[in-house]
């Protein structure tokens, strides 16, 4: 299949097949495509946590509703913003490009400036979402790279993220859960596989100007 095809394919699991594990090359390959994700200058001011432990997951079952998701999938991906963006956090950026570039750190800090020029002019309401839509891009990402490798998910914001930070113990790690996926694979019998997908027409959808 084509992309296009994949992405038909592709619908938000209700049911997974419980019996079925991503094996380990799938799981690194579904990651490894959501690090590769677009994200604000390259920031990436979230952690992605997998969670597999399925006591934990249980835990979150309960603050998620009980939605058979959480535990029937192959693992959960909770996607965690940084509850505090600091300037810090880009210097830390700044270095890892000046290593992985080969270029001398001094030769950076237009760039650096510019970043703590956004990261300070954000108040703490203002970081939160603008760190959240960062999470949201590399959602996107997991769920394209997973059609693409014929892998089922579920995106999911039916959860109580207090809850979450709890059960996680996020909160000492200086992150807030953002919104979730299950992965795994479709269950023979769940009939969302079998509806037509429904989107709104190209030119409903699309205005070129």
């Amino acid at each position: 299949m084509d992309i296009l095809e994949k992405l038909e394919w592709r619908y938000a699991v209700k049911k997974f097949d419980s019996s079925r594990k991503l094996t380990k090359e799938q799981l690194d390959r579904v990651i490894a495509a959501t690090r590769l994700s677009a994200s604000a200058y390259g920031l990436q001011p979230y952690k992605i946590l997998v969670i597999d432990n399925p006591e934990i997951r249980e835990r979150l079952k309960q603050a998620s509703w009980n939605q058979p998701q959480i535990t029937d999938a192959s693992q959960l991906v909770v996607f965690a913003r940084y509850a505090d963006l600091k300037p810090y956090h880009v210097d830390d950026y700044t270095n890892n490009i000046a290593k992985t570039r080969n270029v001398n750190p001094e030769d950076l800090a237009g760039f650096a400036g510019m970043m703590k020029g956004t990261v300070n002019s954000l108040d703490a309401q203002g970081a939160a979402v603008w760190t959240s839509k960062q999470a949201y891009l590399a959602l996107g990402t997991l769920l394209t790279a997973a059609a693409a490798e014929g892998i089922d998910a579920c995106p999911m914001e039916g959860f109580n993220a207090s809850q979450y930070d709890e059960i996680l113990g996020l909160k000492e790690k200086g992150l807030a859960s953002v919104v979730i996926a299950a992965v795994g694979f479709r269950a023979a019998d769940d009939q969302m596989q079998h509806a037509k997908k429904v989107r709104k027409p190209v030119n409903e959808l699309v205005e070129i100007i």
